[in-house]
């Protein structure tokens, strides 16, 4: 199960979780992107389904869950991807307070929704990966908006405790902290403001935005048998940013 799979990391998890052979339930906002994104994982020899739907909302998260026992009988991992900054880079004294709940809807209840409707699933099965996105932001103030920074420091805490209550089950928990990628949304702020385009990159050790696979390689391996022994971590895959 990927969330916030019609774009960014999320698509680029998608065409690669299925390249490598596993059955994909594709989650987002926008059905008729996912349905496409299926259709072409599909038709190149892959295994994909969708679920459209708001992870804010524990109703459309369930039944995305649902949906990938139905299509597929098992949920082995979950990758739950989805998040959301914005594009208002204002000052917090003049954020919208509907921007703050927005942010924290998504990051912060969206991950808890996924955590909650997902593992009472892998517990009964036995065994589960999952992985949450997090960000750079939840370890440094990076210049994102402070809802942003406090609802991926939020995103860590709640993986390194869930981690830690269902490691004797099985169920493995990770975060990866993630550097500027090259998706959607980091494009539409360059577009409207290019000079922030090398202050992203200014702090990392790699002067370069990563590709969405990239970062979806870190998940792959995160939910794959070869990190058996990983759990509660918070993998950096951010050029190098947490390391200075």
């Amino acid at each position: 199960m990927i969330t916030g799979a019609s774009s960014g990391i999320g698509e680029a998890a998608a065409r690669l979780f299925a390249a490598e052979g596993a059955a994909v339930l594709l989650m987002a906002r926008r059905g008729d992107v996912l349905e496409q994104l299926a259709q072409e994982i599909n038709d190149s020899g892959g295994r994909a389904a969708i679920s459209s739907g708001d992870v804010s909302v524990a109703e459309d998260v369930q039944r995305a869950v649902a949906a990938t026992l139905e299509h597929f009988g098992a949920l082995d991992a979950a990758f739950n991807n989805a998040g959301f900054v914005g594009e208002d880079l204002s000052p917090m004294h003049e954020l919208d307070q509907a921007l703050f709940d927005r942010m924290i809807d998504v990051n912060v209840r969206g991950t808890w929704n996924c955590l909650r409707s997902q593992i009472p699933v892998m517990l009964e099965a036995g065994a589960g990966a999952v992985v949450n996105t997090s960000s750079t932001a939840a370890m440094v103030a990076t210049g994102a908006p402070v809802p942003y920074v406090a609802a991926k420091h939020a995103v860590l805490g709640m993986t390194r405790a869930a981690a830690a209550e269902y490691a004797a089950h099985n169920i493995r928990i990770n975060t990866l902290v993630v550097g500027t990628t090259r998706t959607d949304m980091i494009n539409h702020v360059v577009e409207a403001r290019p000079e922030l385009e090398e202050v992203f990159v200014s702090r990392q050790m790699q002067k370069r935005m990563a590709d969405p696979v990239e970062i979806a390689q870190a998940a792959l391996w995160l939910c794959s048998d070869r990190a058996s022994f990983t759990t509660g971590t918070a993998l950096a895959v951010d050029g190098g940013l947490t390391s200075n």
